[in-house]
């Protein structure tokens, strides 16, 4: 009987079985080549690698597999005369379910005789796969005080704020083909209605639901009247909510304020970071922020004892630096105290600090407020899935010049309202920058901790910097009435313009006088006594400075937010 059983363990399996459980194994980890290499001469010469992989590929897609699990080779049997190798398969879908059945392979001539319906257990001969999908209730993305921000199925998605909601929720429609595959891996087949911006795109997948629907065996070539043979079924699950940090009446007012001008603006709270309100471009196209950087400047300048805001400076109208002379805004004469340099936006006077801070502390101090990485909107998995615009700065900034340029919110240096926002929160926190969750979910939210960038007193002198901004400076059009407003204003330069003989503005050619293009900025918070709001606002190529144009607007949202 040892014997006997000995005999048996060391027997050496058949050939047939041996190549089902290859071809199987090869399918449970996705390896085409290795399945493709079963083959028996005939069938490699019907099908191609190529032509092999895409029909299985296909049919994961139609299926929406999310892993196959096979079991063991059973013992092969005889049918019709043609050997049969069955192999229990186990393959969970996202829309279907859970998909036991056997898959039947043929074995003839020293390898597999493919066919197409060997691209899910359960097809016959004869027989191609196809999906009915049923899509999920899509769920509503909530303001923080419950405020439907959008709501409803999602070819018909409604938005009870009307447009100022959007610029928040994002919109619906058909996925770009290259998002096609990352879809159709959680049951979204193409030309599924998904999200394709804002939080629409960002919580796709939350509010959507889970797709369900029928699996079907149909027949490859159509028949009249032929009916699918369903192989998996299951019910679609509905959507869960998104609730937001967004305030109603201040995203109605920053949407009106922009009034569909290009740029943005973003609103935080000062103490949490929490967004309130993102308008227009808040976070999706990054632009030189021109002055309102000289607070980074300022920044890292005071922590290396560069500058006291009592220290005097000529009065000029620009600067040598680097063997290139940069004039003051308008070419116009400033200077006197820090204070004053300050509240004037006098570029002479923060030219030189930037060869002085270098290119270490300038990139470190920058990276602090959060240059260089992902806006903290949402947790690090739906951040890496949207790939939200960043702020950025070279982390080898170059030449002297270069870093002069830089100190000024020129140069190579991008960022956005959000950004800016942010900024401002900062300098209202004591120094300690917030992440800027648009979410309260927790596990929805980001998950960076509080950064402190600078000590309380160099927050506090920011402060009383900015202040003066506002009081006496370039920000004076960002007053309100509810108290006092620390700012600082920016007017970066892109480029230049001429008009053409049709009026309209071109690049300039020849001797022709330009004009540069501008964009304005106001980066800011409120009240200096009770901070409660922060703004970053950006208009892009703007008709003025960023104390003209851009201020007004964020004046008009604080003052909304402290009604």
């Amino acid at each position: 009987m040892a014997f006997v059983v000995g005999a048996a363990m060391g027997a050496p399996g058949s050939p047939e079985k041996d190549a089902a459980n290859r071809f199987a194994e090869a399918w449970q980890a996705k390896n085409f080549p290795a399945m493709y290499a079963e083959l028996n001469d005939a069938s490699q010469a019907n099908v191609t690698p190529k032509q092999f992989a895409a029909a299985y590929r296909e049919a994961r897609d139609i299926a929406t597999m999310r892993g196959l699990v096979a079991e063991s080779a059973e013992d092969a049997r005889s049918e019709e005369g043609a050997t049969i190798v069955p192999v229990p398969l186990r393959i969970k879908t996202v829309a279907f379910g859970t998909v036991e059945e056997v898959l039947d392979l043929p074995w003839a001539d020293g390898g597999i005789t493919w066919a197409g319906n060997l691209v899910f257990p359960g097809l016959r001969r004869g027989e191609r796969l196809e999906a009915e999908t049923e899509l999920a209730p899509r769920a509503a993305i909530l303001a923080a005080d419950g405020t439907p921000l959008a709501e409803g199925p999602a070819l018909e998605r409604e938005h009870p704020l009307g447009s100022a909601a959007i610029d928040v929720t994002g919109e619906i429609g058909e996925a770009d083909e290259a998002e096609e595959p990352k879809l159709a891996a959680h049951g979204f087949p193409p030309e599924t209605p998904v999200g394709i911006s804002g939080l629409e795109k960002a919580f796709n997948r939350r509010l959507a639901g889970k797709p369900g629907g029928k699996l079907l065996a149909v027949p490859a070539k159509d028949e009249k009247g032929a009916k699918g043979r369903v192989l998996a079924e299951s019910k679609p699950q509905p959507g869960a909510p998104v609730k937001t940090t967004i305030d109603p009446g201040l995203q109605e007012t920053a949407v009106a304020a922009l009034a569909g001008r290009a740029g943005g603006v973003a609103v935080l709270d000062a103490k949490n970071g929490d967004v309130r309100a993102l308008a227009g471009q808040a976070f999706s196209a990054p632009q030189p922020p021109g002055s309102t950087f000289k607070i980074i400047t300022t920044v890292a300048a005071l922590q290396k004892n560069l500058v006291k805001l009592d220290d005097e400076f000529e009065i000029t109208d620009g600067i040598n630096v680097g063997g290139r002379f940069i004039e003051n805004a308008n070419g116009e004469f400033c200077g006197g105290t820090f204070l004053e340099a300050f509240a004037e936006s006098c570029n002479a006077d923060f030219l030189p600090l930037g060869p002085q801070i270098g290119n270490t502390k300038m990139v470190e101090t920058a990276e602090a407020f959060g240059f260089n990485a992902p806006p903290t909107l949402y947790s690090p998995q739906i951040v890496k899935e949207v790939e939200p615009a960043e702020s950025t700065i070279p982390t080898e900034i170059g030449e002297e010049v270069d870093l002069a340029v830089s100190a000024i919110g020129q140069g190579e240096v991008l960022a956005t309202p959000l950004q800016m926002a942010s900024v401002a929160q900062t300098i209202a926190n004591d120094g300690v920058r917030m992440p800027t969750s648009i979410v309260y979910a927790k596990k929805l939210k980001p998950t960076m901790k509080p950064v402190r960038v600078m000590s309380k007193k160099t927050a506090d002198q920011l402060t009383q910097l900015m202040t003066g901004v506002v009081t006496e400076g370039t920000g004076t059009a960002g007053a309100i009435a509810a108290g006092q407003v620390a700012a600082k204003t920016g007017t970066a330069e892109l480029g230049q313009l001429v008009e053409n003989e049709q009026g309209e503005e071109v690049e300039p050619e020849g001797e022709e006088t330009p004009q540069h293009k501008k964009d304005a900025w106001f980066s800011a918070f409120a009240t200096v006594e009770k901070p409660k709001l922060a703004i970053g606002v950006l208009l892009i190529e703007a008709e003025a400075a960023g104390g003209e144009v851009a201020a007004p607007i964020a004046s008009e949202v604080l003052s909304a937010g402290f009604e």
